[in-house]
């Protein structure tokens, strides 16, 4: 029963921690967006409630994130908030949908070394964000300014760093917290709060459905704009979702996140909100600070909605120096630190993915620099498979027969044709595929190119062990397949005239 109550103590705590780290990301936010603060609060606490509560993945947390207020910004600038919350009703659906069709399962197919340049790459991310924070309007902090806000930085870190090793039983995270501010506020130390952002009183969200009208004309508007939230939301979900269940040794459930954020997105739509999805960040303070179940994303988001009802004039001392503190923290613990030993260790396909996938992740977007990273791991999987294909050579009664060995697709095609000599081969020629396996239609017509290319020299040629499929499709040389219905094997092509 101790260990419960220790349990929930540490994961409401835990929230309470996250929920003041929220305030000043989710105000940012709304400015990226070019929207009211408040709806960025409101977002932020409406999707970390409804995702926490029926998602796939305990201990993580979202709200209004920087990945989807970037895609916003020209929707909100060119039509104005209606259609904005018309797209993020329509961006729940889609997410919705893609839970339904449980497309939350192919995040698992995501290479590891992807994994790795996103988890570095949102790490620097991080990083780099919380540089706005030391600048008042367009100008850069300077002189004592600039040392105050670094001093209360490093003192936050220092902190968090040290105070375990006294007790575990509140997180230090929060302690650190609490011990900057009221030393701030005992000292008078001139330094940046969390109300010089914005004012972030307010009330209960409204109900509001969007003022738009219900045609064609609204929906070539909104659906890019949804299409796109919907997947990079997914996409940042379900990776924040892997990383979390590796940092945990847990696993969770893909598709029942899907159908969470989804709607999340539609209760935030119809509550005047800009959407978001799962925070890396905020998700790993939240582990770190002992917050592994439902509950510590169920405080963050009630404690974000009491600080805006109730608490915003406490909220408002707290410096922002302690807050970047705590994300530099965040920053030092999500980067994954051991790439840098083993980069050298690792095959230069894998090397590269890692780099490429973090550069495109700082540059652009995370769904692009999945999309690219798994482009790219597969294109080296198909070249390092394309070589596996080789053949050994056997003269009988002046026939030739080439035994091959190895898949044959359309990264191994060339390898294939290279081992044959037409021009130089015997009259006769048998070609055995009882180890070689035909994977899809680019080696069919490399077959029937193979076969053309010796009748052409006129030779005659058999092919032998080839499975059913692969004999209907085999066009040109259908007449001299040699069938063999003992041993002929049985599988699929990977092909649209079979599918």
């Amino acid at each position: 029963m101790n260990t419960i109550n220790s349990s929930l103590k540490n994961n409401i705590l835990s929230g309470i921690t996250v929920a003041l780290a929220l305030v000043p990301e989710a105000i940012a936010f709304s400015f990226v967006a070019g929207v009211d603060p408040l709806i960025g609060l409101y977002s932020a606490m409406i999707i970390g409630l409804i995702a926490s509560i029926f998602g796939g993945r305990p201990g993580m947390i979202s709200g209004a994130t920087g990945s989807i207020a970037v895609v916003i910004v020209a929707l909100v600038l060119s039509h104005g908030l209606e259609y904005l919350f018309a797209a993020v009703i329509l961006m729940g659906i889609f997410q919705i949908l893609a839970g339904v069709l449980k497309l939350g399962k192919f995040i698992r197919l995501v290479p590891h070394p992807v994994m790795i340049g996103f988890v570095n790459g949102l790490a620097m991310i991080i990083f780099l964000s919380q540089f706005e924070q030391f600048k008042i309007g367009n100008e850069w902090l300077k002189g004592s300014e600039l040392f105050i806000m670094v001093g209360l930085i490093v003192l936050t870190m220092v902190i968090i760093k040290f105070f375990p090793k006294l007790t575990k039983a509140v997180p230090s995270t929060l302690v650190a917290i609490i011990t900057v501010t009221v030393i701030s506020n005992i000292f008078k130390i001139p330094t940046k709060t969390v109300g010089d952002l914005a004012t972030i009183s307010g009330g209960l969200p409204t109900f509001h459905i969007p003022n738009v009208t219900l045609n064609f004309d609204l929906i070539k508007t909104i659906l890019p704009y949804s299409l796109i939230m919907a997947v990079i939301g997914l996409i940042e979900s379900l990776m924040t979702l892997n990383l979390i269940d590796e940092t945990t040794d847990t696993r969770g459930h893909g598709n029942k996140e899907c159908i969470a954020q989804g709607t999340a997105n539609m209760v935030c739509g119809v509550f005047g909100g800009m959407g978001g999805c799962a925070m890396i960040g905020q998700s790993m303070l939240n582990i770190q600070s002992g917050g592994t179940k439902k509950s510590s994303g169920v405080t963050a988001a009630l404690s974000l909605l009491v600080f805006i009802m109730f608490g915003s004039n406490i909220i408002s001392m707290i410096p922002i120096a302690s807050l970047v503190g705590i994300m530099f923290i965040v920053v030092i613990s999500t980067f994954e630190w051991e790439t840098f030993k083993m980069i050298n260790k690792i095959p230069r396909t894998d090397a590269l993915v890692i780099i490429v996938v973090s550069i495109i992740t700082i540059f652009t977007n995370l769904a692009v620099s999945v999309f690219i990273g798994i482009i790219l791991s597969a294109l080296s999987f198909a070249w390092k498979k394309g070589k596996h294909i080789s053949s050994k050579t056997i003269i009988e009664n002046n026939t030739k027969i080439y035994l091959l060995d190895g898949p044959l697709f359309f990264g191994s095609i060339k390898n294939f044709m290279d081992l044959f000599n037409v021009k130089n081969d015997p009259d006769e020629v048998i070609i055995d595929f009882l180890n070689s396996h035909v994977h899809d239609h680019s080696a069919i017509a490399a077959i029937d190119s193979l076969t053309t290319r010796y009748l052409t020299n006129g030779k005659k040629i058999h092919i032998r062990h080839l499975s059913q499929e692969c004999r209907q499709l085999l066009h040109d040389a259908k007449d001299i397949v040699e069938i063999n219905i003992i041993e002929d094997p049985k599988y699929h092509v990977a092909t649209d005239e079979l599918a």
